[in-house]
């Protein structure tokens, strides 16, 4: 996705070159086109057919992408209205609501209910500044959110250390571009 002035575009599968706008807002940053290109990269056998949890959606850039790119659904959690509200008018103009649903609430809160069914493929990019990763892995983990081998893409500022993750996740890739530091991570049944 290229992001110029509130907008994203879809990058690759069926809704490539379809522009997306997101709401304005304090801390809002869609993941740069480098690093989406890379990571779909790393996932293009593992996306279609996936069911998506996109924490933290912002822009709702990966999930958006990951419907793109063949994912069965999606589930894109974010607390800030605006936010929420053009996410699932961007899920209606690319036609996906019967793939996507969004949930105007604090993924932190949200993932400490038992999840329905569990995820494939999680993408969590909390704002940088919060210091969110270590527990929204430790939730992940705890109340059955992930299938047994889930990938979980993690995204953070790259000053920061990276939080302890749960024992049973292995660590597949990892990049640095810019101020962001990426972690794609492997979920293993606990023995």
């Amino acid at each position: 996705m290229t992001v110029t002035a509130n907008q994203v575009r879809i990058i690759g599968g069926r809704h490539r070159g379809r522009r997306v706008r997101f709401a304005p807002g304090a801390g809002l940053r869609p993941t740069p086109d480098r690093v989406r290109e890379t990571l779909f990269n790393w996932l293009q056998h593992e996306v279609p057919g996936a069911r998506c949890l996109d924490l933290f959606a912002g822009s709702g850039a990966l999930g958006l992408e990951a419907l793109s790119r063949g994912a069965a659904h999606l589930l894109a959690v974010e607390r800030n209205r605006a936010a929420v509200e053009r996410l699932r008018e961007n899920i209606a103009l690319l036609h996906e609501q019967d793939n996507a649903l969004v949930v105007q609430d604090d993924a932190l809160r949200l993932l400490k209910s038992t999840a329905d069914r569990p995820y494939d493929l999680v993408f969590v990019d909390p704002p940088f500044a919060a210091g969110l990763l270590g527990d929204t892995c430790r939730l992940l983990e705890q109340h059955g959110w992930l299938s047994d081998a889930a990938i979980v893409y993690l995204e953070q500022d790259a000053k920061h250390p990276w939080p302890e993750l749960p024992g049973n996740w292995t660590l597949h890739r990892q990049g640095v571009a810019g101020q962001s530091a990426q972690r794609l991570l492997r979920r293993s049944k606990p023995g």
